[in-house]
């Protein structure tokens, strides 16, 4: 099975973990490492359109919107519209990775 159709099996919440896992590493990297920060930045971007893609999130894709274009204003240089830090996208996404964790616990 290609990483695509793994994809296509997880649940929305297992893919925003997944997400929020590239945020962290990231956020972790933004100051110090720029390749690892690039290349964080680069897989994070992919899961958002595979997300976006995923025809089972149309009624939350405005939401998935927002939080890609989020991550694009804290990751880039330009003027930030949305005043978002990768720390404050970190913290949204690990609710979903603390949910996937649950859900595998139970």
């Amino acid at each position: 099975m290609n990483s695509e159709s793994n994809w296509q099996n997880m649940s929305l919440i297992e893919q925003l973990g997944n997400i929020g896992s590239e945020v962290g590493r990231a956020k972790i990297a933004q100051e110090t490492e720029d390749d690892r920060f690039q290349g964080a930045v680069k897989r994070a971007l992919e899961l958002f359109d595979r997300t976006l893609s995923d025809s089972r999130w149309s009624d939350r894709i405005d939401e998935i919107k927002m939080a890609k274009d989020c991550f694009v204003d804290a990751t880039t240089n330009r003027a930030q519209k949305f005043h978002t830090t990768l720390a404050d996208l970190d913290t949204y996404f690990m609710y979903f990775a603390m949910a996937t964790m649950q859900q595998y616990d139970n």
